[in-house]
């Protein structure tokens, strides 16, 4: 009825005032106009003077004749013009509102129809009403006798049902290994008849829900033994369709916990002699097999077809649970071959990097092994761009046929992703920092293998900026004898190569500084003074009388390298690569030469061999002066470049590791702590 108020009454009186009355309005003007002119002749007329020539009195007396016929056939025309006017007022106007009013007495005659249709439903609900509200005092007082009853026994009412339990848990989500995990806090229902468990992430600081929450069907719940975990009121819950899967769980209370495990049909764990809990395990589990394969390239194509321009690929991570059934069906032959990641949708793609990257740290050794890590480390930790890109390239190639392969593939993979870094904002470095903890991994861990988290991810990058090179060709044979010890200068800290359209990033830490020389050292230190223990050092020899400022003669012996884990074999090997990646030249002075203790006037500041305890560079607020010892060419414009004797003034440190600041010829920038002698 409303929407049609426009149509059969606005409408048609609007096209009446706008066609009828306005016409008549027009008609008016045009009177109004002709009598203000009639009248203004006739005044003129009357005021003739009688002394006029008559001539001139009858011809006015004609045209005032002929302006009085005129007007009176205008004033017949208006008045003819309100006649119909008035006529069509009495249809035209009445009309519209007899069918406006037709329209609502229908409605309100309908609408009287259904009140004596539903007469006998209101009458119900009146009488409803009226008893519920006779009720109210009965249902007050019950209420606050069952409220009394809870608060007397608050144990009988908390109790959970034989058959359901629900209430709030904390679910424990699993980060990669640095990490740790997370507990996130869920509502969880369970129904004991079906065995269905259902849980919602759920924050009330954020007002409720998180995210989409879970089905899936119990299999077996465990409690968790104190000494099992490091936090209390625990259970396993193991999911029916996910065999080997558990997720633990954290009650509010051990009163809590045991109303769960009776809702679960919880039992007690399993020990073994060490009195530690039996935590079930994926059966088989990640193994470097055609298995693996197959699900690495799954995985590669899906993302490369559904994802490759996501924006935190492979930095976005996927929920752990729907990750871990995604596993489980990936390492299980049945299910996955089944499973079409390309095509589903079920499957997000951060769900499906996720697993690719849980597989890869779910293998017994990492990918490029425990014996070839810390061989790993030590070209990015020294020697130029090239001669770090040809020590990995002969690297890789040691490594098992399959471990190669499979880097291979991966590896590929990357270089792809990092081309559409304008899409997915997943560079070089970002994907190092994503793939070098989950490739490279020290087979124990240790404060020095934190350390080198950095250097792994350098790795990563190297291997992604020229895996061409790397998996395409074969490396020297005869590395690392055959190359010639005639190259270059010390090591400057490592400098990122730089990527077409990619600013260079700044140079990362670097912890292998060299002894500073004395004026009056000798180049080449004699094979007497070389120590047999500097073959276990990453770097080349350093003499027993080498001296630390700061650190008293006794606790020379601390100035230990990180080599002392690997066999003996290993260490001569990095050794000798050491020297490959930073050779001497016989016109330059060597960068680990015999020095002896350093005179009083020396500098405070020395470079030591790699993972030694070196002392701080002079305090900020202290000026001092520098000697450049070897040429350098800036790679960045926060960098100087200099030649051999240039002096720097106002020499501080930076907060850039391995680098020094100075000013040279008025311009200030970074300089390369082992290019220069402190004065």
């Amino acid at each position: 009825m409303a929407l049609s108020v426009t149509e059969t009454l606005i409408k048609p009186l609007e096209k009446f005032r706008k066609e009828q009355l306005g016409a008549v309005k027009e008609e008016k003007k045009k009177f109004d106009k002709e009598t203000e002119k009639n009248y203004s002749l006739i005044d003129k007329h009357l005021n003739l003077s009688a002394k006029k020539k008559d001539s001139h009195l009858q011809e006015a007396d004609i045209q005032v004749e002929q302006n009085r016929q005129h007007f009176y056939e205008l004033s017949l025309e208006y008045v003819c013009k309100l006649q119909e006017i008035q006529e069509r007022k009495k249809f035209e106007f009445v009309e519209p509102m007899l069918s406006f009013f037709q329209g609502m007495f229908t409605f309100y005659h309908q609408g009287h129809e259904l009140a004596k249709d539903f007469n006998h439903y209101k009458m119900e609900l009146q009488i409803n009403i009226q008893n519920t509200r006779n009720r109210f005092e009965g249902t007050r007082s019950e209420v606050e006798e069952l409220m009394n009853k809870i608060r007397q026994n608050p144990k009988d009412h908390k109790r959970a049902s034989q058959f359901t339990a629900e209430g709030y848990l904390f679910v424990q989500e699993k980060r990669p290994a640095p990490f740790g995990s997370s507990w996130v806090k869920h509502y969880c229902m369970y129904r004991k008849a079906a065995k269905k468990f259902s849980m919602i992430p759920f924050e009330h600081r954020s007002g409720g829900k998180l995210g989409d929450g879970e089905v899936f069907f119990l299999r077996e719940c465990t409690k968790r033994p104190a000494d099992s975990i490091d936090r209390r009121f625990c259970f396993d819950v193991e999911i029916a369709d996910r065999p080997g899967v558990a997720l633990t769980m954290q009650a509010f209370s051990e009163e809590e916990r045991k109303q769960w495990l009776e809702a679960l049909g919880g039992k007690e764990a399993l020990f073994h002699s060490f009195n530690r809990a039996i935590i079930p395990r994926p059966e088989g589990g990640a193994q470097l097999d055609k298995m693996g394969f197959t699900i690495l390239r799954k995985c590669i194509s899906a993302v490369e077809t559904r994802g490759i321009n996501d924006q935190g690929l492979y930095r976005v991570v996927g929920v752990s649970s729907k990750v871990q059934r995604l596993l489980s069906m990936l390492m299980d032959v049945k299910t996955c071959n089944e499973l079409d990641l390309e095509n589903s949708v079920d499957w997000e793609v951060k769900t499906i990097t996720s697993a690719l990257k849980q597989y890869l740290r779910s293998l017994p050794e990492p990918l490029m092994t425990y014996e070839l890590h810390g061989d790993f480390i030590v070209p990015a930790k020294s020697g130029s761009p090239e001669s770090r890109v040809n020590a990995i390239h002969f690297l890789v190639h040691k490594l098992p046929e399959k471990n190669k392969e499979m880097l291979d593939i991966l590896v590929k993979h990357l270089t792809n992703v990092s081309n559409h870094s304008k899409q997915n904002l997943m560079t070089v470095a970002n994907l190092g920092v994503v793939f070098g903890p989950t490739l490279m991994r020290p087979q124990e861990e240790t404060v020095a293998a934190i350390m080198d988290l950095k250097f792994q991810n350098i790795v990563v990058e190297i291997l992604i900026e020229n895996h061409e090179k790397i998996f395409r060709t074969l490396p020297d044979a005869t590395f690392p004898e055959s190359v010639s010890l005639s190259a270059s200068p010390p090591n400057a800290p490592p400098r990122q190569s730089k990527r077409q359209g990619q600013r260079t990033k700044r140079p990362v830490a670097v912890y292998n500084l060299c002894l500073e020389l004395e004026d009056g050292d000798s180049p080449n230190p004699s094979k007497e003074d070389t120590p047999t223990s500097s073959l276990d050092s990453l770097s080349s020899p350093s003499p027993p009388t080498a001296a630390v400022h700061g650190l008293p003669g006794p606790d020379r012996n601390h100035l230990v390298t990180d080599g002392d884990w690997a066999s003996a074999a290993s260490s001569q090997s990095r050794s000798s690569m050491v020297q490959w990646l930073n050779p001497q030249s016989p016109t330059t002075p060597s960068c680990h030469p015999a020095v002896t203790p350093p005179s009083p006037k020396s500098s405070p500041f020395l470079f030591c061999p790699p993972a030694t305890v070196v002392d701080k560079p002079p305090d900020s607020a202290t000026s001092r002066k520098a000697r450049a010892v070897y040429p350098c060419e800036a790679e960045h414009s926060s960098e100087l470049s200099f030649e051999i004797g240039a002096i720097f003034e106002d020499v501080q440190t930076s907060r850039e590791p391995g680098w020094l600041e100075g000013t040279l010829n008025g311009k200030r920038g970074l300089i390369p702590q082992n290019y220069v002698k402190l004065l």
